[in-house]
């Protein structure tokens, strides 16, 4: 893929352009934590673009709102500045169709990303009723006070009370910050954890999901680092983990991974 120099300030294209788009292996990261061979989980990626525009045969300006499905499973994630250029390649260039725009971001995406990609487009009046806003089901564990607070990742915080069993329990919060490896900026997001197995005490979570607050790593990464860290400390039968990101440059980012053959629940948090 052509590279974008990521981190440093770039022209904007002026027509379509798919070279945009920078590809990331995700190996690189889930080595890191120990994830080689056969996945211990499945999922998708869930992207939603608030600025999609392009031009129809006559010049006139077309809007729409887009969201993208990444299967967990594909070779490469796309880096999101590089994602922001190529969607703003549409501005100028004239497509006949929502049916053109579609497939040719799917084409491309696949390509980029190496697997399977589902692209939705659709008009501002549709997305109304598109995706609801609204608040995580089960329990917000924000409140409670954590034992230790640290800031960078350390999944000895998590901790399981004894003889203690849980059925889909289902807890979340609102206190999940990293950092994006490439720029630095702060990504904020809610975090929700369902799970069947040994109960997991809620404040040693929450000083889990607080010990991100100074770590660098993609939105994808820190969903896999969480997963995996509950899977291995706190060993549940069941487990499934989305994060709801907030919007940056017009793109939020909801990556889900579950062991239980659930499906990403369809609220989005009110910071998106």
């Amino acid at each position: 893929m052509h590279s974008v120099k990521l981190g440093e300030q770039n022209p904007y294209p002026a027509t379509y352009s798919a070279s945009c788009l920078e590809s990331i292996p995700r190996h690189l990261a889930r080595e890191s934590i120990g994830l080689e061979g056969e996945l211990p989980f499945s999922g998708q990626d869930i992207w939603t673009a608030f600025e999609v525009s392009w031009l129809d045969l006559d010049g006139k300006p077309i809007v729409a709102m887009a969201t993208f499905i990444f299967e967990s499973d594909s070779r490469h994630i796309v880096e999101s500045k590089s994602f922001k250029y190529y969607l703003n390649s549409f501005n100028q260039s004239h497509f006949a169709s929502f049916e053109q725009v579609s497939s040719t971001m799917q084409a491309d995406l696949s390509k980029a990303c190496d697997g399977s990609v589902k692209v939705e487009l659709c008009t501002l009046d549709a997305s109304f009723d598109y995706i609801e806003v609204g608040r995580p089901t089960g329990v917000c564990i924000d409140d409670l006070t954590p034992p230790v607070i640290e800031y960078s990742p350390n999944a000895a915080l998590l901790a399981v009370e004894a003889g203690k069993q849980e059925a889909d329990c289902e807890i979340y919060s609102h206190l999940l910050k990293s950092n994006c490896p490439v720029t630095n900026q702060p990504d904020w997001a809610t975090v929700w954890i369902k799970y069947t197995g040994s109960k997991i005490q809620p404040e040693s979570l929450l000083a889990y999901v607080i010990s991100f607050r100074q770590h660098q790593g993609f939105h994808e990464n820190c969903v896999e680092r969480i997963f995996s860290d509950i899977a291995k400390v706190c060993q549940p039968e069941k487990l499934s983990v989305y994060a709801r990101y907030t919007r940056r440059g017009g793109l939020d980012i909801n990556p889900f991974r579950t062991n239980a053959n659930e499906v990403a629940p369809l609220w989005r948090i009110a910071r998106q």
